[in-house]
């Protein structure tokens, strides 16, 4: 399963992990929910930037971090989301600090979290916000949703399930992605995010779609069930990426 390999690698590189992390330079660090409640009217939309993917291979080459971080942030994201594994997606820990240098929005660092120096690590790397897999820590969430917000970053928490739903409603994070992607098989079903958001709006939540959005019309269709969406692909996949994004932007 090709999670497991990506577990496998990532444990790897934990391992090269310092015990502690220089603090990164004093800045306001910029909310990621407050980012998607100030959508004003239009789709808030996390613009992922990736190299490449398990599922597509090579998506892009030779990407230019903070070029293209200005490029989506003239395209309407209220976010963007920053891909740092290296093995399977081409990403790197400084493609962050690159970002931030470039645009003035929140970053989320979306990485394989599974040791709490990750945490310590995306703070001294500048990330506003930070991707934790419940499927992937399973009882260990709670705890990883309070580091990360001790650290002063955004927990964005990442369900599949109902019941990965309800460990996330249990902590203490503030937004909730559901991803529409099998981690197991890298098939898509949107109807994933139709099925989890009610238990998550009731509870009051902010919620994100992530994956399987290749088109206005699938914005359109799946607006209704979420607060945003994390969109990475096929945006990056496209020639010219702004114009991309716009679209979903304005679905």
């Amino acid at each position: 399963m090709i999670l497991d390999k990506i577990l496998k690698r990532t444990e790897k590189r934990v391992a090269q992990l310092p015990s502690t992390f220089p603090e990164s330079p004093t800045r306001d660090r910029i909310s990621l929910a407050t980012a998607i409640r100030n959508r004003n009217d239009k789709n808030a939309i996390i613009a992922e930037i990736k190299c490449a993917s398990p599922s597509r291979g090579v998506i892009r080459r030779n990407v230019d971090m903070a070029m293209m971080a200005g490029v989506l942030r003239e395209g309407g994201c209220i976010a963007l989301s920053v891909l740092t594994e290296p093995y399977f997606f081409g990403g790197t820990g400084k493609d962050i600090e690159r970002v931030k240098t470039a645009v003035h929005l929140p970053v989320l660092r979306k990485d394989f979290i599974i040791d709490k120096r990750q945490i310590a690590e995306s703070r001294a790397l500048g990330a506003d916000a930070v991707l934790l897999i419940a499927g992937v820590l399973n009882r260990n969430l709670p705890d990883y949703v309070d580091e990360a917000i001790g650290f002063g970053l955004e927990p964005l928490v990442e369900v599949r399930t109902q019941e990965e739903a309800e460990m996330a409603l249990a902590s203490k994070t503030t937004l909730i992605g559901i991803n529409n992607r099998n981690l197991a098989t890298l098939t898509i079903d949107r109807s994933t995010t139709r099925i989890i958001s009610e238990q998550i709006r009731r509870d009051g939540r902010l919620i994100v779609s992530e994956s399987g959005m290749r088109s206005a019309d699938d914005v359109r269709e799946m607006k209704q069930y979420c607060d945003a969406f994390l969109i990475g692909s096929s945006i990056m996949s496209h020639d010219h990426p702004g114009k991309k994004l716009e679209e979903f932007v304005c679905a």
